[in-house]
């Protein structure tokens, strides 16, 4: 197999994620959801960029899901993340997620979901600023690396055979 180059799993994994982007937007308008849309997100709790509540960070310490339904506020979309105002025992908190940090987004309402790779440490730092002193080359997957069995997207179905 030949190396790629361009690194296609990453883009394809930006353009799911700005699919993500583009709904939160469409959340964030005055008249919030439309219809009977709602999202159920989860993401990494720890991640880089995510700022939440410490008693969630520590009761939740891998992922945790946030549902955006009928109560929140102040939803702000930004490139890399957003930030939103959810009640957690009654009392209103702002939470930053950014989007490489989200691990799952469903619409139960059209039954839409996506499931993201989550990238290697080094990826994951680099994305958020810190290259921890190494270069910010692309990461090559090693030659021998088996193929992921929990793909997005499988192009092969779409293939003439």
């Amino acid at each position: 197999m030949a190396d790629d180059l361009i690194g296609y799993d990453h883009l394809m994994q930006d353009a799911l994620r700005s699919v993500v982007r583009a709904a939160l937007q469409e959340a964030a308008n005055p008249r919030g959801l439309p219809g009977k849309h709602h999202f159920y997100i989860t993401f990494r709790t720890h991640a880089p960029g995510v700022i939440i509540p410490d008693q969630l960070s520590a009761r939740y310490p891998d992922e945790m899901t946030i549902v955006l339904e009928h109560q929140f506020w102040d939803l702000e979309v930004f490139s890399d993340r957003f930030r939103v105002i959810l009640k957690f025992s009654g009392h209103p908190q702002p939470i930053t997620i950014p989007l490489a940090a989200i691990t799952r987004f469903f619409d139960p309402s059209v039954k839409f979901g996506l499931q993201f790779e989550q990238p290697h440490v080094d990826e994951a730092r680099m994305a958020s600023g810190d290259s921890g002193g190494l270069p910010s080359a692309p990461r090559e997957p090693p030659q021998d690396a088996p193929a992921s069995d929990n793909s997005v997207v499988n192009l092969d179905a779409f293939r003439k055979k």
